[in-house]
């Protein structure tokens, strides 16, 4: 009998908010434990209320542990909210909403962060006791925040996309710390090891650009075969502020324009069928692309997502194409 190459493939996805972590919940639905890693975005972190939280990170937990709410794709599921009840009867803020089984995640990571533990040992453990068996890595263990800069000033990410619900208007943002930060132990390892890397239909600018720019993980991820999916479907985001960045940013919002933010990173690209019409100007640019259904909407949809993403990644994997600004010649998929 003919062995799955899927069994030794060595996968490792960049992942942060729901569309990150449906795509590699759908990855953990194919692919043997021991043989996917998830790097996460933390520029998202902060604190609040004297707790550290993680948005990204618990979002995908949760997702690939089974228990996320499935109406919102983040916050776990048989939520209930009786602390923020009782706290807004004493008048405090309400802003950022956390439910009685979330606090519980956050008030044992910030009890270990305070005893000296690191991030992706907490995160370690925490998997462990959700029954999580894959590899799920911090982008990094030092503090990195992302902050934006808009019309109302340089706000918080958090302050910007919660409490002022994405209102101003973007112009840029900026990763603090970023410099500084070292990849948490095994971002680099797994990195090396990988045969394919696989960007998730994540937000480009504040999801993916902040673990890419932790000193040493772009340049792992340039010398790896990549294929990243797009988070734009017909010019709007599925979730999130993605599209309405990139307006603001004077930035079409389109397949295309996701594909030529990640540039060189990329030897393969996965966009949504109803953006077929843009498959000439990622030709022009010799930017292997397959075209198929990328909207999730249920556990069958995204193990053939990503069915099909490692297998157009494997197929052009063995054409061993050159990384893109070296390639001039184009190939294109289109998904029936």
């Amino acid at each position: 009998m003919k062995a799955d190459p899927l069994t030794s493939l060595k996968v490792v996805a960049l992942a942060g908010g729901v569309g990150g972590a449906k795509l590699a919940e759908g990855l953990a639905q194919i692919l043997p434990a021991y043989n996917l890693a998830v790097i996460v975005n933390t520029g998202d972190d902060f604190d609040h209320l004297s707790l550290r939280i993680c948005p990204d990170l618990d979002t995908v937990c949760y997702t690939l542990a089974g228990i996320a709410n499935p109406a919102t794709g983040w916050g776990r599921s048989g939520e209930t909210w009786n602390a923020m009840e009782s706290l807004a009867i004493l008048g405090g803020p309400q802003w950022f909403r956390l439910g009685d089984l979330d606090l519980g995640t956050h008030l044992e990571r910030t009890r270990r962060l305070q005893l000296g533990d690191r991030l992706s040992q907490i995160t370690r453990d925490f998997c462990r006791a959700w029954g999580v068996q894959l590899t799920v890595l911090p982008m990094s263990d030092d503090a990195v925040a992302t902050w934006v800069y808009t019309d109302a000033g340089m706000l918080p990410f958090q302050e910007y996309f919660v409490r002022q619900r994405c209102q101003p208007q973007v112009r840029g943002f900026r990763f603090d710390g970023v410099e500084r930060a070292l990849p948490a132990p095994g971002v680099l390892d797994v990195l090396e090891s990988a045969d394919i890397v696989v960007i998730c239909p994540s937000n480009p600018w504040v999801s993916i650009e902040p673990i890419l720019s932790v000193p040493g993980i772009r340049e792992a991820v340039a010398a790896k075969f990549t294929v990243a999916v797009s988070p734009i479907i017909a010019g709007r985001a599925v979730k999130g502020p993605a599209a309405k960045m990139c307006t603001e940013m004077g930035i079409e919002p389109s397949a295309v324009s996701v594909a030529q933010h990640y540039s060189s990173l990329l030897d393969a690209f996965v966009m949504d069928q109803v953006d077929v019409a843009q498959f000439e100007a990622l030709n022009a640019q010799g930017m292997p692309t397959l075209a198929t259904n990328t909207l999730m909407t249920s556990a069958d949809d995204r193990r053939c997502l990503a069915k099909e993403v490692i297998e157009f990644g494997m197929h052009m994997l063995e054409k061993k194409p050159p990384k893109r600004h070296n390639r001039n010649i184009g190939f294109t998929q289109v998904k029936e």
